[in-house]
């Protein structure tokens, strides 16, 4: 009788790890809270980072771990960024023998683009600037197919709530479906739930992206690490400063891979700005470019504000058209929302996209519990350290959700000898930083509004040790009050994503406390004057 290997979620980590065990003879059950297409993968527009065996002239995978490891800022788990960077190009085959069809360009191999701080042209894409919904469209049309041959067992609309575990290990699931609890028992499980981008005001993820598979791993004993470091994604359209907000479907990020064709920032005078903190300007990566905004628009007395992308060089650069045929989805959308980005300039803003931190693995996805696996962004390998490089995101799913796969087909999550993890950052909530006070004395009550204003506003791209203790005690008087720990037999999931996004909020203040010195995607302008003066250029710079 084959192992069952449960997954629990449907963006390219756990989709492919699906495909890899069912075709693999496993006893495969894939869970997913929404449809299989509500995922962060769904909407990542920009492509897979990969050097393929023919690379790109100038290009190596050395150059591509130097890069990883750069950006990271020195935060990165350089096995981790090698065995990803190495192996990338047999999983992008894997891709294609599973469906995808990746842009060709003009002499009949595959496209390559540039993103921010890539040093060569390696990044994938799909239908322009849809290569997320490409890719996981394809892995979805592959999975129904064997679904339909009973191959691999599908269950959407089934919301995860629990971890079952029985002397030390996973076992199982605990998941809601149609308003009743349900168990589903398994020889392990892999966490491929995505990330949390709705703890915060301005987000590029969807709305299933509420931490719940943090939050699981979490409170079933798993260790997390690097929780401190949230990457803000730059150029997210600013909804309300556009003609017709109302005809937009949901948050639109605009790609890291205009900036590549040659797209600039400049404030509301048409000055362009951020040559002024790093020398790449708006190539520079994405936590020093969101924090130039930030300090820009600070500096210029609008903290809540907004700047605008300038993408009519490129079409001045290629010829009229070629904005439309590069970016299809992005010319459809913000002309959508009232905006001929040929002519006129974009109003962006930096918003919440991906979480660097997350459950802390192996290099084969094991979590600190025996029989608990996890890949993509719920996972923290080392790879993205303080900061992600550009496209890495996609590839860290699939290298890791196919190693995932593999230990599990080899027996080894069957071993209780696997030793646990040391997390690098993130105190179990309920000690240190979150559990004290501070902040004002009276707190508004808990909801969604009011925690995604307070993350943005007291743990959001601009961070100081006041701000975030106010925020951890605001957090400990809501927990104290929801009792996040006397839900767990609810039937709503909108109650069960409550709890998971208190916890994630908690996890991350009490990281970003714990870390009182400015790295990557964490900045605290509070950190000691004495050594990093607060000049904007020296304290980017230095990333």
């Amino acid at each position: 009788m084959s192992r069952r290997l449960v997954i629990v979620g449907s963006g390219i980590a756990g989709l492919y790890a699906a495909l890899l065990a069912s075709d693999a003879g496993a006893d495969v059950v894939l869970l997913t809270k929404g449809s299989l297409e509500h995922s962060n993968t769904w909407y990542a527009q920009g492509g897979i980072s990969a050097v393929l065996p023919e690379p790109a002239p100038g290009d190596t995978v050395a150059a591509h771990i130097a890069d990883t490891l750069r950006a990271g800022a020195g935060h990165c788990n350089e096995a981790a960024v090698r065995l990803m960077c190495t192996e990338a190009g047999s999983d992008i085959a894997a891709l294609q023998q599973f469906g995808v069809r990746f842009d060709a360009g003009p002499d009949g191999g595959p496209a390559l683009g540039l993103e921010a701080a890539h040093s060569a042209p390696r990044i994938l894409h799909a239908g322009g600037d849809a290569t997320g919904a490409r890719t996981a469209g394809a892995l979805i049309g592959a999975v129904l197919a064997r679904a339909a041959r009973g191959t691999l067992t599908i269950h959407t609309h089934a919301h995860t709530t629990a971890l079952k575990e029985h002397n030390g290990r996973v076992t199982g699931v605990e998941y809601l479906q149609d308003g009743t609890l349900r168990s589903l028992a398994a020889d392990a499980v892999l966490l491929a739930t995505g990330g949390a981008g709705r703890l915060f005001g301005q987000t590029t993820n969807p709305a299933v992206a509420t931490g719940d598979g943090l939050a699981l791993a979490v409170r079933a004993g798993a260790a997390p690490a690097d929780l401190e470091f949230f990457q803000f994604h730059p150029t997210c359209l600013v909804a309300a400063a556009t003609p017709r907000p109302h005809r937009l479907d949901g948050p639109l990020l605009i790609s890291e891979a205009v900036r590549g064709e040659g797209a600039v920032l400049v404030d509301a005078g048409g000055r362009r700005f951020t040559k002024a903190y790093h020398p790449d300007a708006e190539l520079a990566p994405r936590d020093v470019v969101s924090r130039s905004i930030a300090l820009h628009l600070a500096k210029l007395g609008n903290p809540g504000g907004h700047v605008y992308l300038d993408a009519r060089p490129i079409e001045q650069d290629h010829g009229a058209g070629f904005l439309g045929r590069r970016f299809p989805t992005l010319t459809r959308k913000t002309l959508d929302a009232g905006i001929d980005w040929t002519r006129e300039l974009v109003p962006v803003a930096p918003a919440a996209h991906y979480w660097m931190g997350g459950i802390a693995t192996d290099l084969h996805a094991r979590t600190s519990i025996p029989g608990l696996y996890a890949a993509g962004e719920v996972a923290c390998t080392g790879v993205q350290g303080a900061n992600r490089l550009a496209s890495n995101s996609l590839l860290e799913g699939l290298v890791f959700g196919r190693r995932a796969v593999e230990d599990f087909l080899e027996g080894s999550s069957a071993d209780p000898s696997v030793p646990a993890l040391t997390p690098r950052s993130g105190a179990p909530v309920g000690s240190g930083p979150c559990s004290s006070g501070g902040g004002e004395s009276r707190t508004e009550p808990f909801s969604r509004e009011a925690l995604r204003s307070l993350m943005t506003s007291h743990a959001g791209v601009l961070r100081s040790g006041k701000l975030l203790a106010g925020a951890a005690g605001t957090l400990a008087r809501w927990a104290a009050v929801v009792r996040p720990d006397a839900v767990p037999g609810s039937a709503d999931p909108a109650v069960h994503e409550d709890r998971n996004l208190l916890l994630a909020a908690q996890l991350l203040v009490s990281a970003a406390l714990a870390r009182r010195d400015s790295l990557g995607a964490h900045y605290r302008s509070d950190e000691t004057l004495e050594t990093i003066p607060l000049r904007p250029k020296a304290s980017l710079s230095h990333d």
